[in-house]
């Protein structure tokens, strides 16, 4: 397979060819605008660290030009697509003897459930990855569930918009830092890769593209506590430029309990939520919970 990006080059006009005779025009719904460049695809399999043998997921696999590097790389994929004609296409030019699983499936079942065929076919045990050019359309709700599931990936490195991209790896203070970040945060390690220009798409997006790499941490909160957090987060942020002693105080519903939390982990009330950091928030949120109040 190392060989053949030349020929995955030469073969675009036919493929788009066919397409075109099928009937198929990229949906901006669906986010489906298709990776081409094949040292961009070279460079993000090799900065995801993907080695002989991994179990790597791609969601959106398109015409299968990422994929193909993935199984250059010694990969066993789970290849995912939602349209038909794409996943056939896909299969024709990667080939069906080269260590990847053929999904024809929606990867989501609204934005707070994975998919069923995928959830499936996900390990339940042992390490794995996630590397995708990922549809605009469901990034960040994907990856949220991913990342929350009972075992979840150890790794993520996902080519996606780079506003998104910017809003998964944004520290506390600055505009960008939000629910999605600390969603993500709480659980791995974020920072920014690779940008991409539009012309290196087809259709060309109308946004920079950006990749993100997540590397789980070594000690994670458990799932009630990471619902206790976004639960305290969402509720906080979603009264920014207000002093967190005021918005906790409406959120439990008594201003002296919500003092009384604040003052054992030692935050001022008088900050502004979206200025926590990540820790102060996680403490804050056990703190809540530790004297029985729920968020309203």
């Amino acid at each position: 397979m190392s060989g053949a990006g030349g020929a995955r080059r030469a073969r675009w006009s036919e493929l788009r060819a066919e397409l075109g005779a099928a009937g198929f025009r990229p949906s901006r719904r669906l986010g489906q605008n298709f990776l081409l460049d094949d040292n961009l695809c070279r460079a993000l399999v090799r900065d995801a660290g993907v080695e002989p043998g991994d179990f790597v997921l791609e969601v959106g696999c398109g015409l299968g030009f990422l994929t193909a590097h993935l199984c250059d790389a010694g990969a066993r994929v789970l290849a995912v697509e939602v349209d038909p004609r794409l996943l056939e296409l896909a299969r024709r030019e990667v080939g069906d003897d080269v260590g990847v699983r053929w999904l024809g499936a929606d990867a989501l079942a609204g934005k707070h459930r994975l998919g069923e065929e995928l959830a499936a076919a996900l390990p339940t045990a042992g390490p794995w990855r996630v590397v995708a050019n990922l549809p605009y359309s469901i990034s960040a709700p994907l990856l949220c569930l991913l990342a929350e599931r009972e075992l979840p990936p150890t790794t993520m490195s996902v080519l996606l918009q780079r506003e998104v991209a910017e809003r998964i790896v944004a520290s506390p203070g600055e505009p960008d830092w939000g629910l999605l970040s600390i969603r993500l945060q709480v659980l791995y390690d974020a920072r920014l890769g690779r940008t991409a220009a539009p012309a290196l798409f087809w259709p060309r997006p109308r946004v920079e593209s950006a990749c993100v790499h997540l590397a789980l941490r070594p000690a994670i909160p458990d799932a009630e506590q990471r619902r206790e957090l976004a639960a305290l987060a969402g509720g906080l942020l979603g009264r920014r430029r207000q002093g967190v002693g005021r918005v906790l105080g409406d959120l439990v519903g008594s201003r002296a309990a919500a003092e009384e939390a604040l003052a054992a982990e030692g935050i001022d009330p008088r900050a502004r939520a979206e200025t926590l950091p990540l820790a102060s928030l996680a403490a804050l949120a056990r703190s809540v919970a530790w004297r029985g109040k729920k968020l309203r």
